[in-house]
């Protein structure tokens, strides 16, 4: 079972930028792939961005292809996502995951897929 504290995000002005990182212990984080989604006031979740367990594999959800960018360290069990060219719409709670199966090919891009959550951390993105 992995579990999983985010960190970094922030009050930003429209057009900055801000790193969140996910730390993850437990035995399985090598083998499971990451997620970041998000969830704004009076919306549902939803997906952000994905990476493999094993060979670099993202995805993008296009509100912020080009403008993100997922990564892991599995030498120190973290994931983090940069984010650049914040705009006001991308203001919510972004949540790290854990993909519910070991060693699966590619990555999810639905809540579905992920079974361990972190508690969220704010992102307010100023006009």
């Amino acid at each position: 079972q992995v579990q999983l504290v985010e960190s970094g995000g922030g009050l930003v002005q429209t057009g900055g930028s801000l790193r969140l990182s996910c730390a993850a212990s437990g035995r399985t984080f090598g083998r499971s792939a990451m997620a970041w989604f998000r969830q704004a006031p009076g919306k549902e979740r939803e997906f952000v961005a994905a990476i493999s367990w094993n060979d670099g594999t993202t995805s993008y959800a296009d509100s912020v292809k080009g403008r993100s960018t997922i990564s892991r360290d599995n030498a120190k069990n973290m994931v983090y996502l940069q984010m650049n060219s914040l705009k006001p719409e991308d203001t919510a709670v972004y949540y790290c995951a854990a993909s519910k199966s070991s060693y699966g090919r590619g990555v999810a891009t639905t809540t579905w897929g992920y079974g361990t959550w972190g508690q969220g951390t704010q992102v307010t993105v100023s006009s």
